[in-house]
């Protein structure tokens, strides 16, 4: 790595304890391929046990939405938030976050939660996979806020 490059890193780590309850931020989490991120309610899903944010496409999509500036990440419902890592925009992808190994399984559609979240959103998360993937975990581990981050 040349030194002037940004070693991605996880920023943010998020579950929901009921399936539309609200998101509460952590600072770590156990990761594993039977629940996902544990006291996560979706985390037993195949197709979606850990949802990662990429925080410049969020970024992006809060500039093209008056307002939205000022949402926090959280209101994506995604568990994790990652910066300085492109968005992988396609099914297969394998992403490493400390010891945990992911695999991109699809988008994060973008739903209508984020419409009432501020109009609009929902259609400027909707381009590129703004919204984020949903992964399956192929390993577990532990997972710490600064823990960095890599796709290959």
């Amino acid at each position: 790595m040349q030194p002037h490059e940004i070693q991605a890193k996880l920023i943010g780590i998020a579950r929901t304890p009921a399936r539309l309850a609200p998101m509460e931020e952590i600072a770590a989490a156990t990761v594993t391929q039977e629940q996902g991120i544990a006291g996560d309610a979706r985390g037993a899903k195949r197709r979606r046990q850990v949802s990662i944010l990429f925080k410049e496409d969020w970024e992006a999509a809060c500039r093209d939405v008056p307002l939205a500036q000022t949402l926090p990440w959280i209101t994506r419902r995604a568990n994790l938030l990652v910066e300085g890592m492109p968005n992988p925009r396609a099914a297969g992808g394998i992403i490493r976050i400390g010891e945990v190994v992911l695999e991109v399984v699809c988008e994060t559609e973008p739903c209508d939660i984020m419409e009432k979240a501020q109009a609009g959103l929902k259609a400027a998360l909707t381009p590129g996979w703004r919204g984020g993937v949903c992964c399956k975990v192929v390993k577990g581990g532990t997972l710490s806020l600064g823990d960095l981050a890599e796709s290959g």
